[in-house]
Protein backbone atom coordinates (compact mmCIF):
# COMPACT_ATOMS: atom_id res chain seq x y z
CA UNK A 1 0.00 0.00 0.00
CA UNK A 2 1.46 3.59 -1.06
CA UNK A 3 1.96 6.15 1.72
CA UNK A 4 0.30 8.91 1.86
CA UNK A 5 3.15 11.58 1.44
CA UNK A 6 4.00 9.85 -1.83
CA UNK A 7 0.49 10.25 -3.17
CA UNK A 8 0.17 14.80 -2.16
CA UNK A 9 0.23 16.19 -5.10
CA UNK A 10 0.14 20.23 -5.13
CA UNK A 11 0.87 22.87 -2.90
CA UNK A 12 -0.21 23.63 0.55
CA UNK A 13 -2.56 27.10 1.22
CA UNK A 14 0.00 28.27 3.17
CA UNK A 15 2.44 27.45 0.70
CA UNK A 16 0.75 29.77 -1.88
CA UNK A 17 0.22 32.68 1.08
CA UNK A 18 3.97 32.67 1.17
CA UNK A 19 5.01 33.02 -2.40
CA UNK A 20 2.04 35.87 -2.54
CA UNK A 21 3.49 37.76 0.31
CA UNK A 22 7.12 37.46 -0.92
CA UNK A 23 5.60 38.66 -4.93
CA UNK A 24 4.05 41.36 -3.19
CA UNK A 25 6.80 42.74 -1.16
CA UNK A 26 9.34 42.39 -4.06
CA UNK A 27 6.86 44.81 -6.40
CA UNK A 28 6.31 47.13 -3.88
CA UNK A 29 9.76 47.49 -3.85
CA UNK A 30 10.41 47.79 -7.41
CA UNK A 31 7.12 49.64 -8.66
CA UNK A 32 8.47 53.39 -7.28
CA UNK A 33 12.08 52.74 -8.73
CA UNK A 34 9.85 51.91 -12.17
CA UNK A 35 7.98 55.13 -11.89
CA UNK A 36 10.53 57.15 -11.30
CA UNK A 37 12.84 55.53 -14.40
CA UNK A 38 9.70 56.36 -16.93
CA UNK A 39 9.45 59.65 -15.55
CA UNK A 40 13.03 60.56 -16.54
CA UNK A 41 13.18 59.20 -19.61
CA UNK A 42 10.18 61.67 -20.74
CA UNK A 43 12.34 64.15 -18.88
CA UNK A 44 15.52 63.04 -21.33
CA UNK A 45 13.16 63.66 -24.31
CA UNK A 46 11.98 66.87 -22.93
CA UNK A 47 15.60 67.97 -22.40
CA UNK A 48 16.78 66.66 -26.27
CA UNK A 49 14.08 69.44 -27.35
CA UNK A 50 16.77 72.19 -26.14
CA UNK A 51 19.64 70.97 -28.85
CA UNK A 52 17.66 73.86 -31.74
CA UNK A 53 17.07 76.50 -29.16
CA UNK A 54 20.76 75.73 -27.39
CA UNK A 55 23.07 76.27 -30.57
CA UNK A 56 20.88 79.44 -31.60
CA UNK A 57 21.66 80.78 -28.92
CA UNK A 58 25.32 80.09 -28.31
CA UNK A 59 25.58 81.35 -32.20
CA UNK A 60 23.71 84.65 -31.16
CA UNK A 61 26.53 85.39 -27.80
CA UNK A 62 28.95 84.50 -30.35
CA UNK A 63 28.40 86.32 -33.62
CA UNK A 64 25.64 89.36 -32.63
CA UNK A 65 26.20 92.64 -31.26
CA UNK A 66 23.01 93.13 -30.10
CA UNK A 67 21.37 90.57 -27.97
CA UNK A 68 18.00 89.92 -28.70
CA UNK A 69 14.89 90.55 -25.84
CA UNK A 70 13.46 87.67 -24.21
CA UNK A 71 11.12 85.44 -26.61
CA UNK A 72 13.14 87.31 -29.19
CA UNK A 73 15.90 85.04 -29.88
CA UNK A 74 14.58 83.00 -33.03
CA UNK A 75 13.83 79.33 -31.29
CA UNK A 76 10.60 80.09 -29.47
CA UNK A 77 7.91 77.54 -30.03
CA UNK A 78 4.45 79.70 -31.32
CA UNK A 79 2.15 79.88 -28.67
CA UNK A 80 -0.64 76.94 -28.60
CA UNK A 81 1.48 74.80 -30.55
CA UNK A 82 2.75 72.28 -29.25
CA UNK A 83 6.65 71.38 -29.27
CA UNK A 84 6.48 67.60 -28.91
CA UNK A 85 4.95 64.62 -26.99
CA UNK A 86 6.08 66.01 -23.56
CA UNK A 87 6.68 69.39 -24.56
CA UNK A 88 3.90 72.21 -24.85
CA UNK A 89 6.21 75.27 -25.53
CA UNK A 90 9.54 77.18 -25.27
CA UNK A 91 10.40 80.53 -24.76
CA UNK A 92 13.65 82.45 -23.53
CA UNK A 93 14.59 84.81 -21.36
CA UNK A 94 16.38 88.45 -21.36
CA UNK A 95 19.54 86.35 -20.79
CA UNK A 96 19.19 83.80 -23.23
CA UNK A 97 17.73 81.26 -20.78
CA UNK A 98 15.55 78.63 -22.30
CA UNK A 99 12.50 77.85 -20.48
CA UNK A 100 10.69 74.49 -21.39
CA UNK A 101 6.91 73.41 -20.16
CA UNK A 102 6.35 70.08 -19.67
CA UNK A 103 3.03 68.65 -20.62
CA UNK A 104 1.73 65.40 -21.68
CA UNK A 105 3.58 63.04 -19.69
CA UNK A 106 0.46 62.22 -17.42
CA UNK A 107 2.45 62.77 -14.47
CA UNK A 108 1.67 65.31 -12.06
CA UNK A 109 5.13 66.33 -11.32
CA UNK A 110 6.13 66.73 -14.61
CA UNK A 111 2.75 68.60 -16.08
CA UNK A 112 2.65 71.98 -16.14
CA UNK A 113 5.68 72.54 -14.31
CA UNK A 114 8.91 74.54 -16.19
CA UNK A 115 12.77 73.24 -16.72
CA UNK A 116 15.73 75.23 -17.73
CA UNK A 117 18.44 75.44 -19.79
CA UNK A 118 20.99 78.58 -19.22
CA UNK A 119 24.25 80.04 -20.66
CA UNK A 120 27.24 80.40 -19.13
CA UNK A 121 30.38 82.58 -19.44
CA UNK A 122 34.32 80.85 -18.41
CA UNK A 123 33.41 82.11 -14.75
CA UNK A 124 30.05 80.40 -14.29
CA UNK A 125 27.96 83.18 -14.34
CA UNK A 126 24.97 83.89 -16.94
CA UNK A 127 26.04 85.11 -19.93
CA UNK A 128 25.56 89.37 -19.79
CA UNK A 129 27.30 90.33 -22.65
CA UNK A 130 28.29 89.06 -26.54
CA UNK A 131 30.98 86.19 -26.19
CA UNK A 132 31.72 82.59 -26.21
CA UNK A 133 29.34 80.45 -24.22
CA UNK A 134 31.20 77.91 -22.27
CA UNK A 135 28.43 75.73 -20.46
CA UNK A 136 25.38 75.41 -19.67
CA UNK A 137 23.06 74.92 -16.30
CA UNK A 138 20.07 72.63 -16.96
CA UNK A 139 17.93 72.46 -14.37
CA UNK A 140 18.81 75.19 -11.73
CA UNK A 141 15.98 76.07 -9.43
CA UNK A 142 17.39 80.16 -9.74
CA UNK A 143 16.87 79.63 -13.48
CA UNK A 144 12.97 79.01 -12.94
CA UNK A 145 12.87 75.01 -12.91
CA UNK A 146 10.35 73.93 -10.67
CA UNK A 147 10.57 69.97 -11.55
CA UNK A 148 11.35 67.88 -9.06
CA UNK A 149 14.92 66.86 -8.67
CA UNK A 150 14.58 63.60 -8.34
CA UNK A 151 12.54 63.30 -12.14
CA UNK A 152 15.25 64.86 -14.05
CA UNK A 153 17.98 63.01 -15.38
CA UNK A 154 21.72 63.29 -13.92
CA UNK A 155 22.51 65.00 -16.83
CA UNK A 156 20.49 68.18 -15.44
CA UNK A 157 21.29 67.82 -12.03
CA UNK A 158 21.09 72.03 -11.57
CA UNK A 159 24.91 72.86 -11.85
Amino acid sequence: MADKRSLQRGFTIIEVLIVVVIMGVLVSLVAPTLRVNAARAKMSEVLGMFGKCRNWITEVYLYETDLPIANEWGCESTPGTPVSKYVDSIHTSLDGIIIATVAGTGDLRMDWHTITLAPLDSSGNLMSDTGRVVRWRCGNTADGTDVPPNVLPSSCNGS
